[in-house]
C-alpha cells in the first residue's frame, strides 16, 4: 500500500493499554475521565503505525487530538468569530491592552510534528518521523510528503523536538481547497502558530514570528499590533493593569478601525480576512471579508444537497451584520444583496443544467507531486469512503500533475431525480 493510512477496524479501544501508556496524564486528565474519553478515540493505522484521534470535541479536549506511539499530538483550538467589530474586539480581548493582527488564509489547516516511535531515545540516529496531522487528527499521508520539498522543518523541530507546527496550506494545486494566490504558482505553506506538542500552550506572537524567521519558514501576514481601547491603558476587571504592548503612542485608532481598513483592502483583493490574537497568544478572533463570504456561498449552493443549510446561513448572517456595521447606503446594500444572489442562483443553475446535459458534479480538485505522493492521496481519500475519479492524469518534469473530481452523490442523485419529476412535498 502506498499510504496505509487505513480506518479503524473496528475493534474498540482498550482503555487499559492506553493508561498504561500514559496518556491521560499527558491530557492532564484522571483514570476516569479517560475511560469516558476512550469512547470516542477513532483508530487508525498510518504506514503499519496505529493512533488514535479524536474526532470531534470531547471533554473539554481539542477535536483532532492524537495518541502516537505514547505520544499526545493536541488538536488546534477552535478560533470564535465576531461579527461585529466595534464591540467584538473589546469583549473577545476583555484582558488585553493590544492585539496582533495577522492574515487569514483559504486553505487547509495542518499541523506538524516530530513523532518518535516507542522505545526510540535517538540514540541510534533515528530522530523520528515529521508528520502532518488534518484538522481532525487524520495524518495526512500527501502533506506529509509534499512539505518536505516546499519547507525544511528538520533543524526546527532539531532545536525544538516538542514543538507543534501549525500552519495553512494554500494555493490552487490544493487537494482539499483550492484558492488562488498571486505568489502561489501549485501549493505553499504559511505558518500561523507555534504550541507545545503535548500541551497545546501557544507562544507569544512576537517569539513566535522571530523563531519561524530564524528557521527560515514562511508566515501569515503581520499587519500590526493595534490598541483595543480608544485611548490609553485600561484595568482588568480585578483591578490589574493590562500587559505593556510596549510601542505606539495613545490616542492612535482602534483595532477595530484598523481590522476594518485592512478588511477593505483584502476584500478589493478576494481574500478571506484575518485573525487577532492576543499578544501572548492565547486568545483568538477571527473576522472574514465579503468575498470570502460570497465566494463560500457560490460553492456551497453549486451542491446544494451536501452543504448544510447552517454553513449557508452562517455566511448571509455575516454579510448582514457587515452591511449594517459598515453603514451602508440602500444603494450599497442593493449592491451587496445582488453580488449574494448571483453567488446563490447563478450556481445552483450551472449545477441543473450540468446534470441535465448528462455529466457530474462535484468537487474538483488538481494535485502536482511525486507519483507516490499522488497515489498516496488517491488512497487516502478513497479510504475516507470518498468516490474519487481522475479526470486527467500527466507528467511534468518528474511530476505527476492529477485532476480529480470527488463525487457528491447527494446533489447529483437529488438533482437528476427533480428533473425527472420527483415530487417534492412540503
Amino acid at each position: 500500500m502506498a499510504d496505509g493510512n487505513r480506518p479503524a477496524d473496528g475493534a474498540p479501544p482498550d482503555p487499559d493499554a492506553l493508561l498504561a501508556e500514559g496518556y491521560h496524564r499527558r491530557l492532564g486528565m484522571g483514570e476516569s475521565a479517560f475511560r469516558q474519553l476512550a469512547e470516542y478515540l477513532e483508530r487508525r493505522e498510518y504506514e503499519g503505525r496505529p493512533y488514535w484521534h479524536v474526532s470531534d470535541y470531547r471533554r473539554g479536549i481539542e477535536r483532532g487530538t492524537v495518541l502516537i506511539e505514547g505520544t499526545v499530538v493536541r488538536g488546534f483550538p477552535k478560533v470564535p468569530r465576531t461579527l461585529v467589530l466595534e464591540t467584538g474586539v473589546p469583549e473577545g480581548f476583555p484582558d488585553h491592552d493590544a492585539v496582533a493582527v495577522e492574515e487569514k488564509l483559504n486553505g487547509y489547516n495542518v499541523r506538524v510534528a516530530r513523532i518518535v516511535g516507542d522505545g526510540d531515545d535517538g540514540d541510534d540516529g533515528d530522530d523520528g518521523d515529521v508528520l502532518a496531522f488534518t484538522r481532525s487528527g487524520l495524518i495526512c499521508p500527501f502533506t506529509t510528503r509534499v512539505l518536505e520539498r516546499l519547507v525544511d522543518l528538520e533543524p526546527l523541530f532539531d532545536a525544538f523536538p516538542d514543538a507543534m507546527v501549525c500552519g495553512e496550506m494554500i494555493g490552487p494545486e490544493n487537494p482539499y481547497t483550492a484558492h488562488e494566490y498571486a505568489d502561489v504558482d501549485s501549493l505553499a505553506f504559511r505558518a500561523f502558530d507555534w504550541r507545545d506538542r503535548e500541551s497545546g500552550d501557544p507562544l507569544p506572537v512576537r517569539e513566535r514570528r522571530e523563531r519561524y524567521e530564524r528557521f527560515d519558514v514562511p508566515q501569515t501576514r503581520l499587519f500590526g499590533i493595534y490598541d483595543v481601547a480608544e485611548s490609553g491603558r485600561s484595568p482588568t476587571t480585578d483591578g490589574s493593569e493590562r500587559e505593556d504592548r510596549g510601542d505606539s503612542p495613545k490616542g492612535e485608532p482602534t483595532a477595530a478601525d484598523e481590522v476594518r481598513r485592512i478588511i477593505e483592502r483584502l476584500d478589493e483583493r478576494g481574500r478571506e480576512g484575518v485573525v487577532m490574537k492576543s499578544l501572548d497568544g492565547r486568545e483568538q478572533l477571527k473576522y472574514t471579508t465579503s468575498a470570502a463570504n460570497v465566494g463560500d456561498l457560490a460553492y456551497a449552493f453549486s451542491l446544494p444537497f451536501d452543504y448544510g443549510q447552517a454553513f449557508m446561513f452562517r455566511r448571509l448572517i455575516r454579510e448582514a451584520f457587515q452591511s449594517v456595521e459598515w453603514n451602508e447606503s440602500d444603494e450599497e446594500a442593493r449592491e451587496r444583496a445582488h453580488d449574494l444572489g448571483e453567488a446563490i442562483l447563478i450556481s445552483m443553475r450551472d449545477t441543473i443544467e450540468t446534470v441535465a446535459e448528462g455529466e457530474s458534479v462535484g468537487e474538483r480538485h488538481t494535485v502536482r507531486a511525486s507519483p507516490e505522493a499522488v497515489d498516496a492521496l488517491l488512497e487516502h481519500l478513497r479510504g475516507q469512503g470518498l468516490r474519487i475519479e481522475v479526470e486527467s492524469d500527466e507528467r511534468e518534469d518528474g511530476d505527476r500533475v492529477v485532476t480529480f473530481c470527488k463525487r457528491t452523490q447527494s446533489t447529483n442523485d437529488k438533482t437528476r431525480n427533480y428533473l425527472e419529476g420527483q415530487v417534492v412535498r412540503e
